[in-house]
């Protein structure tokens, strides 16, 4: 490991860091979306979608969070609350600011796991889901770490057109 010159933070090389980095890139654009808005903003939905910023802002990390635990322990079990349709909307009494300290502590935790990995390659079983096949399906742990890049990519981007809507801002102007 090293650091960065701007930023004391441990930085992991080769693919590990990159995917890492890639990840973080993600996390970083989502994050300016809900730059100065209040929690009233927050939970305000402005298309035909039931997505609001901070319910993107919970999903992402529900979903990194299970991710990560699905990767760390590969044990094939669901994780608790992997299922749960409430992850997607701010519940009475959450705050964007409590939704970004948690979505802050599951960055850290699966920069942690990715950190403690052996092999990227370690094959993965999958939990059974509604959605999924019959039979176990495996991923490798990379590929778990691509899908939260492109989970994260895809739902910035409905964050963004979310913001715009509300009062004008998008990820370019506000950088």
């Amino acid at each position: 490991m090293t650091t960065s010159s701007q930023d004391p933070t441990p930085v992991l090389q080769g693919e590990r860091g990159e995917l890492l980095h890639a990840l973080t890139e993600q996390r970083e654009l989502l994050l300016i979306t809900v730059r100065g808005i209040t929690d009233a903003h927050a939970g305000q939905r402005t298309t035909a979608s039931d997505l609001t910023l901070g319910g993107i802002v919970k999903h992402l990390t529900r979903g990194e969070t299970v991710w990560t635990q699905i990767m760390a322990t590969g044990d094939g079990k669901l994780p608790e609350g992997m299922l749960d349709m409430g992850q997607y909307r701010m519940a009475d009494g959450e705050t964007l600011a409590g939704l970004l300290e948690q979505y802050a502590v599951a960055a850290r935790t699966t920069e942690e796991v990715v950190s403690d990995l052996r092999d990227l390659d370690r094959s993965v079983p999958l939990p059974s889901t509604p959605w999924s096949p019959p039979e176990t399906v495996y991923w490798s742990a990379r590929r778990i770490l691509l899908h939260l890049i492109r989970e994260t990519a895809q739902h910035a981007g409905h964050a963004d057109i979310i913001r715009e809507s509300l009062d004008g801002a998008s990820t370019t102007d506000q950088r």
